[in-house]
């Protein structure tokens, strides 16, 4: 089990009452149609970050589905999407006893004042709490130093890594692993990989909407291949496993093929309590100039 750790925090935030639920909230225009401000807070570069994006569309998708829950969630970045008012569009595909799925897309408006559609996803949701508790794997938690022996982006010399906005870094408690933190000194590994404690900056604990989060926060790892810059995804695809006991969550992700200037991120989320809460797999494209 992973060494007792808490995320240091003055006032600690509640699921339901925290950043990252006030941002995330959307409003019920009609059935199935959604309004949101999507905040300036959980961008990275010039674009909001996408698992933030994912967790909106998920809260919409959750309040839309009788079931509350995301099992799978398959995302297409087809534009990059702003702070600003966006609104998000469901429609029930299938309503069953276990299982219940939807899709959603998430517009924005051009300078003409055109809808713009942002990101497709389809998705399948249940209920975590009744599954059975019955586990065989042979996937293990990554091991990582403890948390005082890693580092986060305040530890960084210039506190500014990559070029461009990284608000959402103040809203996140991420601590990675020295081991994949040679692209920050100039050295990097070769490795593709990135490990790191995660939570958010206020304390909240993890629910399923926030693992949605959790797969696409650490930085690429493109960054330990070597290259530099932002790495947009085109596609990711989020397995939420089970709901996350209290506690800091551990994240891993590796890369192990980048061709034709895209590569794959598989991510594997841990919590406290040495489960496998979430796993991911996204397609991204890197400039490889």
């Amino acid at each position: 089990m992973a060494e007792a750790t808490s995320i240091p925090a003055a006032v600690r935030a509640s699921i339901g009452d925290s950043e990252f639920d006030r941002d995330t909230a959307v409003t019920r225009r009609e059935p199935g149609v959604y309004d949101i401000e999507l905040s300036a807070g959980w961008t990275i570069i010039n674009a909001v970050n996408g698992g933030y994006l994912l967790a909106v569309i998920g809260r919409a998708l959750a309040d839309a589905l009788p079931h509350c829950d995301p099992f799978t969630i398959s995302a297409h970045y087809l534009t990059a999407s702003h702070p600003g008012p966006a609104v998000i569009r469901t429609d029930t595909v299938r309503g069953g006893r276990t299982l219940s799925t939807g899709q959603a897309s998430l517009f924005q408006y051009d300078e003409e004042g055109r809808e713009v559609e942002r990101i497709r996803v389809l998705a399948s949701y249940g209920d975590l709490a009744g599954l059975p508790d019955d586990v065989r794997t042979s996937a293990k938690p990554p091991e990582l130093p403890p948390v005082d022996q890693c580092f986060g982006p305040q530890d960084a010399p210039d506190h500014r890594p990559v070029p461009g906005s990284s608000a959402i870094s103040d809203r996140l408690f991420l601590k990675l692993d020295p081991s994949t933190l040679g692209w920050a000194l100039g050295k990097p590994s070769g490795k593709g990989e990135m490990r790191a404690w995660f939570g958010l900056a206020d304390g909240r604990d993890a629910d399923p909407l926030s693992l949605l989060l959790a797969v696409d926060a650490l930085p690429p790892t493109a960054f330990e291949i070597g290259l530099s810059g932002w790495v947009p995804t085109v596609e990711l695809t989020v397995h939420v496993r089970a709901r996350p006991a209290a506690g800091p969550l551990r994240v891993s992700i590796t890369t192990r093929n980048l061709a034709g200037g895209f590569l794959e991120e598989d991510a594997e989320v841990w919590d406290a309590e040495d489960r496998l809460v979430a796993q991911s797999r996204q397609l991204a494209r890197v400039r490889l100039s």
